[in-house]
């Protein structure tokens, strides 16, 4: 987790957050977080780096709609990276 950007790591977080998201669920949860538009050569590059990291997987729902999920490992990574961030910020 800790060679991750902070784009690869609010990609984790919407992937988490939702069930099965496909690639526009996740570029537009993230236009209303960041406030601006997301690019598909910046959003599908970073997924298939989580991919190949191991940390999410990709489905096809069909020919054209890939869907997103957190692997075992992926699920792990985060809530490791949650508790390393609770020992510093306690609301």
């Amino acid at each position: 987790m800790y060679d991750l950007t902070g784009f690869q790591r609010d990609l984790l977080y919407v992937i988490a957050g939702e069930e099965e998201p496909h690639g526009l669920a996740i570029k537009d949860e993230l236009e209303q977080y960041y406030e601006k538009e997301i690019h598909h050569g910046r959003l599908y590059p970073n997924l298939d780096t989580l991919v190949d990291k191991g940390l999410v997987e990709k489905g096809r729902r069909d020919r054209r709609t890939n869907f997103y999920t957190l692997t075992r490992r992926g699920r792990r990574e985060l809530e490791a990276r949650r508790e390393w961030e609770e020992q510093y910020v306690d609301l």
